[in-house]
C-alpha cells in the first residue's frame, strides 16, 4: 500500500524551502485542469513555509485532489482516500479537495468522517483558513496563478484560461461541479504565461472546459485567436497548443491564426462525441454530422498538415445499431489523426441519467472496442506514411528500458493520450530542447526516429 501511494505522489522538490517544521505530500487525480488546482494548492502551502515532499512517511499533511467525473474516476478517488487514511494513525493531517468533494460533500462527511478537512471547489478561496488553523498562524495567502508549484516538467506546462461550462451536454456533470463558464482576463493569463516562461516553459498548452468559448463572456472583443496570438509573441515560447475546442465555436479567425502562426501548433482537439444526428440531439450537442464534416474539411483544406483529435461516446441511451453504424462509417470516412472512445457512464444529476432507453453497458463497451479497432488501423496507416519524414521534436524524457528519448512533435499533445516519438541518438540530448529528427519506423501509435 505504501508503494502504491508513493507512486501517486508528485515528485516535487522542496529542497529550496528552508526551516520548515511541516511537510506536505499531494496526490492529484483526474484531468489536467484539476492538476492546475493541485499546483495552486501547493503554491499556497509553499507560501506558508510548508515543505513539499513525495515521501509519504515524511509528510505531516497528506492531500488528495479528487476527480468526480465518471464512475471509474469516483472509485479511484474513494480508494485513494481510504488508502491515505491508513496513515492517519501516524498523526498525519488528511485533507481532501476537488470535484468529488464538490459533488458529494455531505456524503463524504457522513461516510468518511476520519478526514480532517474537506474543501469543495467553491471554497478554494478559503483554503488559507485551513492552513492558519493547522499552523496556528495569522498570515493569509490565497491561490495565485503566479505562485504555482509545477508538477509537470518545466519545459511543457498547462495554462488554464477559463473555468466551468455552459454547454450542458445531457451526459456531463461538469456544469454541476464547476459551474457556468467564466473566462479569465487576458492580462492575467498573459502575465502568468510570461511567468511560466521565466520558469523554463517552451511549450504552453492552453486548456479550459471549452477553450473555444474564451472571451465571449467578457464583452471586450478579445477571443481565443487573439489570446493565442499574444501568447505566441512572448519571447521564449516555442510551441502554443490549444485543447478542448467545441465544434460549432471554431471560427474562421481561429483557423487562420493557426494557419499563419508558426508558433501555434496546427493541432485541433475537437471532441465530437458522436456522428448520428439523433444521438447528437439527445446529447444536447449543437450542430450535426454535416457541421462536423464541413469543419474537418475546412481545416484540412486550409492546413494540410493539421492534426485533428477527437473523443467519442458509445452506448449513449437510445443509441441503436443504426446509430452506431453511422458512427463507424463516419470514423472510417474522416480518419481522425487521434481518437479516444469512452463507454457511456450514467451520472446522477445529468439529464441523461433520467433517460429510460439505456443501452446495456456490455454493448457500450463492445462498441467502444470496435471503434478503437477501426482507429488502430487508421493510425497505423497514417504512421506508415510518415516514415522518411522529418520533424522538430521537443525532448520530454529518457526511457532507460528502451534506451531511447521520449519526444513529441507538434502532432503529439503532452497529456500522454497521443503517445511519443522514440528517438535514438549517439550524442546526449537535453531534456526540454528541440531537435530535428527523421522517422525511421512505426507501430500503431508510436513513431521511431533518429536525430539528424
Amino acid at each position: 500500500m505504501k508503494n502504491k501511494i508513493e507512486t501517486l505522489l508528485y515528485n516535487i522538490s522542496g529542497g529550496d524551502i528552508m526551516n520548515k517544521t511541516l511537510s506536505l505530500g499531494m496526490i492529484s487525480l483526474g484531468c489536467e485542469k484539476n492538476r492546475i488546482d493541485t499546483e495552486l494548492f501547493l503554491g499556497v502551502a509553499k507560501r506558508y513555509g510548508i515543505n513539499i515532499t513525495n515521501k509519504i512517511n515524511s509528510a505531516d499533511i497528506l492531500v488528495v485532489n479528487t476527480c468526480g467525473f465518471i464512475d471509474t474516476a469516483k472509485k479511484e478517488s474513494l480508494d485513494t482516500i481510504l488508502e491515505v487514511l491508513d496513515y492517519k494513525e501516524k498523526g498525519k493531517t488528511i485533507i481532501v479537495i476537488g470535484c468529488l468533494v464538490e459533488r458529494y460533500l455531505d456524503f463524504l462527511k457522513k461516510e468518511i468522517p476520519e478526514v480532517d478537512y474537506y474543501i469543495p471547489i467553491k471554497d478554494y478561496e478559503m483554503i488559507d483558513n485551513v492552513f492558519k488553523e493547522i499552523l496556528s498562524k495569522n498570515e493569509s495567502y490565497k491561490m495565485d496563478y503566479l505562485n504555482r508549484v509545477l508538477t509537470t516538467s518545466n519545459h511543457s506546462v498547462y495554462l488554464r484560461i477559463g473555468e466551468g461550462c455552459n454547454n450542458c451536454c445531457t451526459y456531463c456533470a461538469i456544469p454541476l461541479i464547476r459551474g457556468t463558464y467564466r473566462s479569465r482576463h487576458h492580462l492575467s493569463i498573459l502575465s502568468e504565461a510570461r511567468n511560466l516562461v521565466s520558469m523554463g516553459a517552451k511549450e504552453i498548452t492552453v486548456i479550459a472546459q471549452d477553450t473555444s468559448k474564451y472571451g465571449t463572456d467578457l464583452g471586450n472583443n478579445y477571443y481565443i485567436h487573439n489570446l493565442l496570438h499574444d501568447i505566441s509573441l512572448i519571447e521564449g515560447v516555442k510551441i502554443v497548443r490549444v485543447l478542448y475546442l467545441y465544434p460549432d465555436e471554431i471560427t474562421d479567425e481561429l483557423i487562420e491564426e493557426v494557419a499563419n502562426n508558426k508558433v501555434i501548433a496546427p493541432y485541433f482537439d475537437i471532441p465530437i462525441q458522436h456522428a448520428s444526428d439523433k444521438v447528437l440531439k439527445d446529447m444536447n450537442r449543437r450542430g450535426d454530422q454535416a457541421l462536423i464534416r464541413n469543419l474537418v474539411n475546412k481545416i484540412r483544406a486550409r492546413i494540410p498538415n493539421a492534426i485533428i483529435r477527437t473523443t467519442l461516446i458509445t452506448g449513449f441511451p437510445g443509441e441503436t445499431n443504426s446509430d452506431f453504424n453511422i458512427l463507424k462509417d463516419f470514423v472510417e470516412e474522416i480518419k481522425f489523426d487521434r481518437l479516444g472512445v469512452f463507454a457511456y457512464s450514467d451520472e446522477e444529476g445529468t439529464k441523461a441519467y433520467e433517460f429510460s432507453n439505456k443501452v446495456d453497458s456490455i454493448i457500450g463497451n463492445e462498441r467502444k472496442d470496435e471503434i478503437m479497432a477501426l482507429q488502430q488501423n487508421i493510425s497505423k496507416e497514417k504512421n506508415k506514411a510518415l516514415v522518411g519524414s522529418t520533424f522538430d521534436v521537443i525532448v520530454d524524457n529518457y526511457d532507460y528500458h528502451k534506451n531511447q528519448y521520449l519526444t513529441r512533435s507538434y502532432a503529439y499533445a503532452p497529456d500522454d493520450a497521443d503517445g511519443y516519438i522514440y528517438v535514438r541518438s549517439t550524442e546526449p540530448l537535453e531534456i526540454g530542447n528541440i531537435y530535428k529528427v527523421e522517422i525511421t519506423s512505426f507501430d500503431t501509435y508510436e513513431l521511431y526516429a533518429k536525430k539528424i
